[in-house]
């Protein structure tokens, strides 16, 4: 026996209960996506800007969403219906290891191919210089976006990882740094996330004056991360509407229904799920001191990635400690890429390594302080966007009885270790 393990083999973790967080559920199946998305489009300021002949492009960026492969064709066969020629570019800044191959394999892990969406899928890391900052940062846009004639912005408006301010993940950003690719994401980003929440819309104006933008499609999703509401914005509307819409988003956004805890367990992390791999705005896993929010732990750690991540761990540096089996997964060459151009490293600094994930939960058990270790509060959730069903510990059930948005669905039960001291049901390699 190792000396980590013999210092942690009397840690006793606690019971869990299963618990039914009750969010609000309204929301837009994926059958009623054409539809919905035909009747969006149909006015005269939207429709009227799609002509026989154009080439249009379709912005799509890296995080997992509700129907998006189903989102992107229906505006793919909305141009076609008018005689326009729709193609897809990935819009996602650095992610997929800054490359072109790699940002379409991000694409393809999210379900979104040329089959899947109907129409051509254009990848490039080139770009082109459409203006400049009042600070004379360069503002760029993909080559493949700057050469057609309209180009729709598609994206999900949400509350950013890094950074508040009135526009944070959404139309803006997705112009800004998603359509600027690793160069332009990094003009954004060289001035530090202290600066973003100011030069997110600058040089996304900057792209609305110089570029063909045609309107933006967003998605907001409920707390169970499905469509709730899909808005289009003509581009003089943008400006305006979006803060409001990210307000909404807000409001509707998944959330842990207890203020503190412990220690916070997370079972699986990616860039699917987050660009932190998982959303701190949730977790309270932030990197900078310009954005705040989710519980409060005293201890957190992650004992998976997910498959579609393919190794980006951009993020994992928030937490104290994660299982052997996340470190074996670790790509540096898709993570540091992502990492450099955001500025901010401790994003990706490598937590405390434990042998299974038994050991990883015990770890953070023994190093709480000012606890009683007999009655310790953990949380573990799924992910930060599967929050609907979590686990609690068993000191922790009299202050779920107390809240009405809680429903206890489960006894308490030890967690299930494999003979491994792996929990059992998480992905293995």
């Amino acid at each position: 026996m190792s000396m980590v393990s013999e210092l942690l083999k009397d840690v006793q973790l606690p019971r869990m209960v299963k618990v039914r967080q009750l969010l609000p559920r309204d929301s837009i199946s994926g059958e009623e996506v054409p539809g919905v998305i035909h009747d969006l489009l149909q006015p005269e300021k939207f429709s009227g800007k799609i002509r026989p002949g154009m080439r249009i492009c379709i912005t799509c960026g890296s995080r997992g969403m509700a129907n998006l492969a189903q989102i992107i064709h229906s505006i793919a066969d909305f141009c076609r219906e008018r005689g326009a020629e729709p193609f897809v570019i990935p819009a996602m800044g650095s992610h997929g290891g800054a490359t072109a191959q790699g940002q379409l394999d991000v694409l393809e892990s999210l379900g979104v191919t040329e089959e899947s969406v109907g129409c051509p899928i254009l990848s490039s890391m080139d770009t082109v210089v459409v203006g400049h900052s009042p600070e004379g940062l360069e503002v760029r846009i993909d080559k493949y976006a700057a050469e057609a004639d309209g180009i729709i912005v598609f994206g999900r408006i949400k509350a950013h990882t890094a950074f508040h301010g009135p526009y944070e993940s959404g139309i803006m950003k997705m112009m800004t740094i998603g359509m600027g690719k690793q160069q332009g994401a990094e003009s954004c980003h060289s001035t530090g996330f202290k600066h973003m929440a100011y030069l997110v819309p600058t040089f996304g104006r900057i792209i609305l004056q110089n570029a063909p933008i045609l309107f933006a499609v967003a998605t907001l999703e409920n707390a169970f991360d499905e469509t709730r509401r899909l808005v289009a914005l003509a581009p003089e509307e943008i400006d305006t509407e979006e803060p409001k819409l990210l307000l909404e988003a807000k409001a509707t956004m998944q959330r842990i229904l207890f203020p503190d805890c412990d220690v916070l367990v997370v079972d699986e992390v990616g860039k699917n799920i987050s660009g932190e791999g998982m959303d701190p705005n949730v977790t309270g896993t932030f990197a900078t001191p310009y954005a705040s929010g989710g519980i409060q732990a005293q201890k957190r750690c992650v004992l998976s990635l997910t498959e579609e991540t393919h190794g980006n761990f951009h993020g994992l540096g928030m937490v104290d400690a994660i299982s052997d089996r996340v470190f074996r997964e670790l790509d540096f060459d898709i993570t540091y890429p992502n990492t450099i151009t955001s500025t901010v490293l401790s994003f990706s600094k490598i937590p405390l390594v434990m042998k299974n994930d038994r050991e990883t939960l015990q770890l953070c058990v023994k190093t709480c302080v000012e606890v009683d270790k007999k009655k310790i509060r953990m949380i573990r959730i799924k992910n930060s966007l599967d929050v609907e069903y979590i686990y609690i510990s068993e000191a922790m059930l009299e202050e779920a009885r107390a809240n009405p948005e809680l429903e206890i669905v489960g006894e308490p039960e030890e967690i299930p270790f494999d003979e491994a001291g792996n929990i059992v049901g998480l992905r293995r390699l």
